[in-house]
C-alpha cells in the first residue's frame, strides 16, 4: 500500500531563515527559485499529468511517494552518490550553494538519503522486506539560455529494492519498468530503445531514447544501485534498479514544444494546448529584438553565472544567449584578461515586444555587468 512521505527538515528550515536575511544577487536568486510552483504537484501542468500517469502503473501501484527538501548538504548529494572531486556539477558555476556545505538539490535521487534514514523504513530493512518509492519535484543547476533549458527544472525518479536473500534483480528488470512509463507517456506504438551509460551510483547504467520524426532523443536514465553506494547510506545485503529523468525533457518531446517557457505559461490559449499528446501549434510567432554585449573580463569569468545575471534582469523575456566571439589579446587586454561577444534574443512567447521595454533591460545587463564582473564594456 503506498504511503505519502513528506520529510520535514529543520536544518532547511533554518537555512531559508538565512537566506532570508541576504541581498547578493545569488541569494535574490536561489530566493526567488525556491517561491516558483512546484508544476509536478500543479493540477493542470502537463507535468502533473505525467507524474500521476507513472505513479497508477501497476508496476508501481504500492511504491511509496516522498517529498524531499529543496536544500540538502553538498556531501548527500555527491559524496554519498560517489561524484568524484573534480566532478562539474560540485562547482559553484554548476550548482547553487546556499552556503559552503548546503546546495539547492541538483537531481532527485538524494531521496535515497532521506528515505532510507526513516525509523520505519529501517524496520522494514531489519523486517527483510522489499521496497519502492517514487520521488519527484524541482531541481537546480546553472545552464545556459536557449528554448530546451532552464536553470529551475523537474525531474522523476524511483527505485526497487529487495534483500539479497529473496531475489537478485536483473536489468531486464529495469528495461520492464522503464518500458512501462515510456508507453504510458507517448504511447503503446512509440519507437524506443536502451543504449549504455554511465552513473556514479549505477552499474551497469543504461539510457532510454525514443524515436521523434526519424531522429533518437534521450529521455531516460537508470541502472542498478552500486553495492558501495547503497553501503555508504548503512544498507547491505540488498540490491535493485532505479532510474530518473527529467520531466520537461519529456513533455517537450511529447507535446513537440518550441520553448521550455511554454510550460510556466499562464496565457489560456497556450495552456489550453498543454496536454500529453497533443502537438502544440504556435498561438503567433512574436518576433524577437537581438541586442549584442562585448566586453572584456578576468579569465575566471564563469559563463554560466553571466547567465543567471542575464535571466534575472531580463526573466521570461529571455529566449537565448549565444556567445559569438571569444579570444585573447595578451598586448591588447593583459595576459590575465580575455573578450567575449554574446547575442541576447529577447522574444515573448504571448505578446509582440517594443524596443522600449527592451532598451532598460539592455542597458541594466551593461551595467550589471560592469559592477558584478568587473566588465570593461567594449
Amino acid at each position: 500500500m503506498r504511503e505519502v512521505i513528506n520529510i520535514q527538515s529543520p536544518e532547511e528550515d533554518e537555512l531559508k531563515r538565512y537566506l532570508e536575511s541576504k541581498n547578493d544577487p545569488e541569494s535574490l536568486r536561489m530566493k526567488r527559485f525556491l517561491a516558483m510552483p512546484d508544476l509536478s504537484r500543479t493540477h493542470g501542468s502537463p507535468l502533473f499529468e505525467m507524474v500521476n500517469r507513472v505513479k497508477s502503473l501497476p508496476i508501481f501501484k504500492d511504491f511509496d511517494d516522498i517529498n524531499i527538501p529543496e536544500i540538502v548538504p553538498a556531501s548527500v548529494s555527491f559524496d554519498l552518490f560517489n561524484f568524484p572531486a573534480n566532478h562539474p556539477a560540485r562547482s559553484k558555476s554548476d550548482t547553487y550553494y546556499v552556503n559552503d556545505e548546503n546546495i539547492l538539490r541538483t537531481h532527485d535521487t538524494v531521496f535515497w538519503y532521506y528515505y532510507l534514514d526513516l525509523p520505519e523504513v529501517k524496520e522494514r530493512i531489519k523486517k527483510n522486506e522489499s521496497l519502492g518509492t517514487l520521488c519527484y519535484g524541482k531541481v537546480y543547476r546553472k545552464d545556459e539560455i536557449d528554448r530546451r533549458h532552464m536553470n529551475i527544472f523537474h525531474q522523476m525518479g524511483g527505485w526497487y529494492i529487495v534483500p539479497d536473500s529473496k531475489k537478485v534483480l536483473e536489468l531486464d528488470d529495469l528495461k520492464n519498468a522503464l518500458s512501462e512509463i515510456v508507453k504510458s507517456v507517448f504511447g503503446p506504438d512509440i519507437e524506443y530503445r536502451f543504449n549504455k551509460d554511465e552513473f556514479p551510483y549505477t552499474d551497469p547504467s543504461l539510457e532510454v531514447e525514443v524515436k521523434v520524426e526519424n531522429e533518437w532523443v534521450e529521455i531516460l536514465g537508470g541502472g542498478m544501485p552500486r553495492k558501495e553506494v547503497l553501503k555508504n547510506f548503512g544498507l547491505e545485503g540488498y540490491n535493485g534498479w532505479a532510474f530518473g529523468f527529467g520531466l520537461e525533457r519529456l513533455a517537450i518531446v511529447s507535446m513537440d514544444l518550441p520553448d521550455i517557457r511554454l510550460l510556466w505559461s499562464t496565457d489560456e490559449r497556450i495552456k489550453k494546448q498543454l496536454r500529453l499528446g497533443n502537438k502544440f501549434k504556435e498561438v503567433s510567432k512574436f518576433p524577437p529584438i537581438t541586442r549584442d554585449i562585448s566586453f572584456v573580463v578576468k579569465k575566471d569569468f564563469v559563463p554560466n553565472n553571466y547567465f543567471d545575471l542575464i535571466r534575472d534582469l531580463g526573466g521570461d523575456l529571455m529566449e537565448e544567449v549565444t556567445l559569438l566571439d571569444h579570444y585573447d589579446d595578451p598586448e591588447k587586454f593583459g595576459l590575465d584578461k580575455t573578450s567575449y561577444t554574446y547575442r541576447i534574443v529577447y522574444r515573448s512567447i504571448d505578446r509582440t515586444l517594443k524596443t522600449e521595454e527592451i532598451e532598460p533591460i539592455q542597458e541594466k545587463i551593461i551595467s550589471e555587468t560592469f559592477k558584478q564582473f568587473n566588465a570593461e564594456i567594449r
